[in-house]
């Protein structure tokens, strides 16, 4: 789960000249605050999730600054938002997760690119490449290359960040140019500090409202205006930018002069060039590098002027890029070969041209890279005495390691509500047989590994419905799809459902009601018993389903296994054709957890009764096959040595993690598996009545004991 800021927002409240500490994501908050913008907006995502997270804890600054915050259903919805920078002078920003949130975001984005801005615009992405935060290793560049957006990708420091994004709304407006700003997921917990200045109150906000709308058709994305953005991409913005850039000196050169070799790296990418090069002896632990460093502070448009100049003299140069196609590397050289200049550009050569470049891999390629160079001015010895001593080091520390650990797969918290119905699947898939499960982006998707291993296509957020559209009619039978409630206000309602019940597709849909968008930190729904505001439920999907016209929709508890089965066992042989929905609304235990630990505590402490229930295992009558484990995929179920001296199989076992959601029992008698579940309710602040019957209860458990003795 994502953590709260809620205690650090005060830092947010000062003024010039004041220290700043805490971790990117805060730090980005207060940039954006010191920067005068108008609107905020975006969708939660990995990592960047908190940002949009902090911003609802500091509603009441934000609210005296004039600063709307919106909290849409889609990225789109959130790009969208930057339609008011292309007319009025409001700086706004927008963020959400890179690249899935980039390619909902296209269309607008696309158009916002091509009219243009007059208030700065900035889209703060979370960039998390070969990280293992995001279902798809593609990255944002791209993007910004074809729709002509400065892409900037700062050194993962405070200072730096927040530097970032003031210029970024500066190189906006001075480019009349969207800016994407890219955060990685080490520069949104990097921690730090920075000297803060004033809050800035917005040019046009709440308080300081538009008197007249403006209408301009050169902003329309129309012909034969498109043709004349088109010409001011080319002719004015990125000039403008390039020269705003240099002037401004947003990319930073590090170390010595007269050095026959150089690296040219992304600024995300800075402090692991530096620790590559500390580990071979080349630098320091203070960024004192003996190799020059040309850092990109702005990844897109490279300044060719820039680059001519790094390399002056160089034999060789070094461009440490991740990813592929290599948009850096090819544009280093594209400004080297136009410039006439001989220096030999190295990248993915000796660089993996896939996944993450840790500090070790970036080792390795400076290595290969030293070795290649031959250069005159650095000297060979210095790190090639190293390298041995680092292999040594290596080797040893394998050794102590022993054998390496296997892989920890993704897998559901303990109590999450979806995994009852993942085990009623299992159960049913017994009577009808294996059929297509089209799933969702979400936490459903773990139903993909064991235990389960129910999930066949995942294509999208809110598209797990539209991705069976051609697989139901030419299946055999029907097929199921999975979609979270997160997944349905996002995409799902239009994309899918509705889509599905105008072209009278025959098929199952289940929708996962937990009440949060679990995946990215728990954040409030439409349809969120809560929310930001502090009023009751809202939006309720079964009301929308059924004013699409969905006839057949059935809200079932989801810990209750039994009923869920037999629901989707009527789904699946039903002969009446349409779409069938099932609602399987059970709230997110640990966030229920979170929810009410609060109450508990005040309860505690006033005296009143409250009850904590835990759920246990029968040792006695284990019999150790463990189909238990395997029905529900629960990690606060386990094993542990059989008590009896006669049996060698280990018995189940419920450790501490658990959160009292009964599910083990519930799969254990919906799968008739075995008896030897038990519930057991912790009495806290008991009452008379609570002790008597405590009392009563063990009088009469040690007559059935003395009786049985007997």
């Amino acid at each position: 789960m994502e953590r709260s800021f809620k205690k650090e927002v005060g830092q947010l409240r000062l003024g010039a000249g004041e220290g700043f500490a805490g971790e990117g994501i805060l730090a980005v908050t207060k940039a954006l605050l010191q920067s005068g913008v108008s609107y905020i907006g975006g969708y939660q995502g990995s990592p960047i999730s908190q940002l949009l997270d902090v911003m609802v804890d500091a509603s009441d600054l934000l609210e005296e600054l004039g600063v709307h915050l919106e909290t849409p259903t889609g990225e789109a919805a959130a790009a969208a938002m930057l339609a008011a920078s292309i007319n009025y002078p409001m700086r706004g920003a927008v963020t959400w997760k890179s690249v899935v949130g980039t390619n909902v975001a296209s269309d607008a984005l696309s158009n916002v690119a091509s009219a243009g801005v007059k208030g700065g615009a900035l889209i703060v992405i979370g960039e998390d490449y070969g990280e293992g935060a995001s279902i798809i290793q593609e990255r944002s560049h791209a993007f910004a290359m074809k729709s002509s957006m400065c892409l900037l990708d700062p050194r993962p420091n405070l200072t730096s960040i927040v530097n970032s994004v003031e210029a970024g709304f500066e190189l906006s407006e001075a480019s009349n140019m969207p800016v994407m700003l890219q955060l990685r997921i080490r520069a949104c917990h990097v921690t730090g500090s920075f000297i803060a200045k004033q809050n800035q109150e917005p040019m046009v906000s709440r308080k300081k409202v538009l008197q007249d709308p403006n209408f301009d058709i050169e902003k329309f994305c129309l012909p034969p205006s498109t043709y004349l953005q088109e010409k001011k991409k080319v002719d004015f913005r990125l000039p403008a930018a390039e020269k705003f850039i240099v002037q401004n000196k947003l990319n930073e050169t590090f170390g010595p002069d007269g050095c026959d070799i150089g690296i040219i790296t992304l600024g995300g990418h800075y402090n692991g060039v530096v620790r590559s090069l500390e580990r071979l002896g080349l630098a320091d632990i203070y960024g004192t590098t003996q190799i020059p460093i040309y850092v990109m502070n702005v990844a897109y448009p490279v300044i060719p002027s820039e680059v001519m100049d790094f390399c002056m003299g160089k034999k060789a140069v070094l461009v440490v890029e991740e990813g592929f196609p290599e948009y850096i590397e090819q544009a280093v050289n594209v400004a080297l070969r136009k410039g006439d200049q001989p220096t030999q550009v190295l990248g993915k050569e000796v660089l993996p041209k896939t996944g993450e470049y840790t500090a070790d891999v970036m080792q390795r390629g400076i290595e290969a890279f030293l070795d290649s160079a031959s250069s005159e001015t650095v000297d060979s010895g210095r790190w090639s005495s190293v390298v041995p001593e680092l292999d040594e080091l290596n080797g040893r520390a394998t050794e102590l390691l022993g054998e390496v650990l296997p892989p920890r797969p993704p897998s559901f918290c303990t109590g999450c509500p979806e995994r009852p119905v993942f085990s009623a699947m299992k159960i049913v898939e017994k009577d009808v047989g294996p059929t297509h499960v089209s799933a969702d982006i979400g936490c459903h998707t773990f139903a993909a590994l064991p235990p389960f291993n129910i999930g066949n296509t995942v294509v999208g957020y809110g598209l797990g419905l539209a991705s069976s559209a051609g697989v139901a009619p030419n299946f055999g039978k029907k097929v199921i799809s999975i979609m979270g409630d997160g997944g349905f206000w996002h995409n799902g309602l239009s994309s899918g459902v509705a889509s599905a019940n105008f072209n009278k597709d025959d098929s199952v849909l289940i929708i996962m009601q937990n009440g949060y968008a679990s995946a990215t930190g728990w954040q409030f729904l439409p349809s969120s018993q809560e929310s930001r505001f502090g009023r009751g439920r809202g939006m309720s999907i079964e009301n929308a389903l059924k004013g699409l016209g969905i006839k057949w929709v059935k809200k079932v508890r989801t810990y209750d296994v039994a009923r869920m089965a037999r629901t989707l066992r009527r789904a699946m042989t039903d002969t009446k054709k349409g779409l069938k929905v099932i609602i399987a609304d059970g709230e997110c235990q640990l966030a229920r957890q979170r929810r009410i630990r609060p109450q508990i505590r005040k309860q505690l402490e006033s005296g009143k009764r409250v009850i904590k229930t835990r759920f246990g295992i029968d040792e006695d009558l284990c019999t150790g096959d463990h189909s238990c484990i395997r029905m529900s995929g629960c990690p606060s179920l386990t094993i542990k040595p059989n008590p009896s001296p006669l049996r060698r199989d280990p018995v189940a076992h419920v450790n501490n993690g658990c959160v009292g959601c009964g599910l083990c029992g519930e799969v254990a008698h919906a799968a008739v598996l075995c008896p030897s579940f038990y519930k057991a309710d912790t009495v806290q602040n008991p009452t008379k009545w609570d002790l008597w019957l405590a009392r009563w209860r063990k009088s009469v458990i040690g007559v059935l004991q003395d009786l049985a003795r007997a």
